[in-house]
């Protein structure tokens, strides 16, 4: 296993960690701030249940334990009125009201026509949107390795940052393209496509009735996870059985 690859899968887990601690933790801690968190969530859904994905019976059952979570907590603040008693029916209340609240938050957030506005007015979880990762900007730098008999070996490499090893930071991998002849075709649909790949090592093998000698073209461009492709590298060719490199004009 590669130190990338672990790095990404770590990574990936701790999104995922984050993702769910901050979707758990949406309910405020302290009384006074539940008090008011849950009585916007109440007067919101109660006006328009459907809008968030509920019905009016779980609205109004919401709104039930949010007025006895109010009412319970307001009277343990009375210096009159808090007593073991009443702390204990207060603590159940807000039992009540949070169970509640998790499982219409649960339904809110699968809800597909909801919004990230709407989440935000209820005070719930608002997923962080990950920025797209945009196309590729800078071809590939393409070098012709050893060619055995039919078989030639292609090295691609990040022809921005001047390394001669791995791919540009956003690329998922690259489509290579071969052609055989004496000048390499401008249109790209006139090339061979033989495959894409994730390595910056491939194998090209050419069918074994290519004529001996014959000038063979390579070319490759990147690609980003969505596979949005960015420029190609200029063709570079070579000769089957031995031959000089060069670079198209």
């Amino acid at each position: 296993m590669s130190a990338s690859y672990f790095a990404n899968g770590v990574r990936t887990l701790w999104e995922n960690a984050k993702g769910f601690l901050m979707g758990a933790n949406f309910i405020p801690s302290r009384e006074a701030s539940l008090v008011a968190w849950s009585n916007n969530l109440s007067s919101l859904i109660s006006a328009t249940p459907t809008a968030f994905g509920l019905t009016a019976a779980q609205a109004t059952a919401y709104a039930t334990l949010n007025t006895a979570f109010d009412t319970a907590y307001n009277t343990i603040k009375n210096n009159t009125t808090r007593s073991p008693a009443n702390i204990i029916a207060k603590n159940q209340a807000k039992k009540n009201l949070i169970a509640s609240a998790r499982q219409l938050a649960g339904v809110i957030q699968k809800y597909p026509a909801i919004t990230n506005a709407q989440r935000s007015a209820l005070g719930l979880t608002v997923p962080n949107m990950p920025s797209p990762i945009p196309p590729p900007s800078a071809a590939p730098a393409l070098e012709i390795g050893i060619v055995t008999g039919y078989s030639v070996n292609v090295k691609l490499h990040d022809s921005a940052s001047g390394s001669k090893r791995g791919k540009p930071a956003g690329v998922s991998g690259a489509s290579v393209f071969s052609f055989v002849g004496a000048v390499a075709p401008s249109d790209i649909s006139a090339w061979k496509f033989e495959g894409n790949t994730s390595k910056t090592t491939v194998q090209v093998a050419f069918p074994n009735t290519t004529a001996a000698g014959a000038t063979v073209w390579l070319t490759a461009f990147w690609f980003n996870p969505r596979k949005q492709s960015g420029p190609a590298c200029a063709p570079v060719s070579t000769n089957l059985q031995g031959g000089s490199v060069s670079l198209a004009a």
